[in-house]
């Protein structure tokens, strides 16, 4: 999320040194009369050689500090790029953390958490300026080096699920938490979580099992009446290619404002559907060649979705469909990994080795932030919690805040 070893120093020298070599010293052989003493001829020779060892000694002191200065410089710029509208926040977490998700405390907006890989779990109280990792007892077991991989809040109440199986939930804004017992027969692994009411919030696993609680998580109500893969087993003559005998899970899901969920099967070769009220998960067939990377909504209501090798499509109007046209993007052959939309015009697209786009009208248009290119990292989520903050999440511990 580099070491500098100065064995060669002849780059950095002036081109005079680094191109022209010093004189070759000559010193004739004495004789033995004069073995004892040093003749004026010697003693000149002897102080030529101080000199030019004097000088060369003077001339790599002085160019060694510049050649240290000038590579600080170009390393403190490589780790510091300039964006134009976001900037980076340094995280004093492990090297190889992978950041999952974010969130806040709506009633105080500068109280947020940061989730990861590794067990990592980071707090912030000044709006993510600055991030300190946060140690949760329940959530410490040395048999297990749980993968936090999403955290909702309303009011003061939150919850955190991750894998291996856990949840959290807390009733003070996060100040303490405690650990909801969960059932071994637990359908998948737990992707995400969302905080709807008092006591409530609806929770997904990987292999399509919704369920929802309202009493603080201590009971579940299954919300779809089986999985994913019994739906599509069942339902062999649906059409969906690639459906047939379907035992993977979720690569990806995503929830739209008003409880809608859209999910891209593990092989990315078809995606998935559910509204409040459906018992069971819609599959669709891709509209597009390639396989499907990721798939969310816009903030018009309309879906956008994400092909491997960096393609981008957006469906046309509004609520689930089938129907998707591409949009170009320069994505310099990366993978594009995610969208997220600021504003119904304004969105951000990211992606590999630092690929950072933006939309001004919906998506039909998308530019590239060249500064971006020198994050010598992947951008895995881009989190807008309002139109005036957002996160970009990254591997190697990589944080962008926008401030645009």
């Amino acid at each position: 999320m580099a070491s500098l070893h100065l064995t060669d120093l002849t780059p950095f020298l002036p081109k005079s040194h680094a191109t022209r070599r010093p004189s070759r010293f000559i010193i004739p052989r004495a004789s033995s009369s004069s073995s004892s003493s040093s003749s004026p001829s010697t003693n000149s020779i002897a102080k030529t050689r101080r000199q030019f060892v004097a000088e060369t000694a003077a001339t790599v002191a002085a160019v060694v500090p510049l050649a240290l200065s000038s590579l600080e410089k170009e390393a403190k710029a490589d780790e510091f790029p300039q964006l134009s509208e976001w900037e980076r926040v340094y995280l004093s977490i492990d090297p190889g953390v992978v950041l999952l998700d974010i969130g806040f405390v709506p009633d105080d907006p500068k109280h947020g958490f940061l989730l990861g890989t590794r067990q990592t779990i980071l707090e912030t109280k000044d709006g993510g300026n600055t991030w300190v990792p946060r140690s949760i007892p329940s959530a410490e077991d040395e048999d297990f080096n749980y993968r936090f991989n999403s955290i909702s809040f309303m009011g003061k109440e939150g919850w955190i699920v991750g894998k291996p199986a856990i949840l959290l939930y807390t009733s003070d804004a996060g100040e303490s938490w405690e650990r909801i017992p969960l059932s071994a027969q637990l359908p998948g692994d737990m992707v995400y979580i969302k905080a709807t009411g008092e006591k409530s919030a609806e929770m997904v696993t990987d292999q399509g099992a919704i369920y929802v609680t309202s009493n603080r998580g201590y009971n579940w109500k299954a919300a779809v009446q089986e999985t994913v893969s019994a739906t599509l087993n069942r339902t062999v003559s649906s059409g969906i290619s690639g459906a047939s005998y379907y035992t993977g899970t979720f690569n990806t899901v995503n929830r739209s404002p008003d409880g809608r969920y859209v999910a891209v099967s593990s092989r990315g070769n078809f995606y998935l559907t559910w509204e409040p009220g459906q018992l069971f998960w819609q599959p669709h067939n891709r509209a597009v060649a390639r396989r499907i990377q990721n798939m969310g909504w816009r903030a018009d209501g309309g879906l956008w979705l994400l092909v491997r090798g960096g393609g981008l499509y957006l469906s046309k109007g509004t609520g689930i469909t089938e129907d998707f046209e591409e949009v170009p993007v320069q994505s310099r052959g990366f993978g594009l990994l995610d969208v997220g939309f600021r504003s119904k015009e304004e969105g951000w697209a990211a992606g590999g080795s630092g690929v950072l786009l933006k939309t001004t009208n919906g998506g039909k248009n998308w530019a590239r932030d060249k500064a971006a290119d020198d994050i010598a990292a992947n951008l895995y989520s881009v989190k807008f919690l309002n139109d005036g903050k957002g996160f970009v999440l990254g591997n190697d511990g990589v944080l962008l805040r926008y401030v645009s």
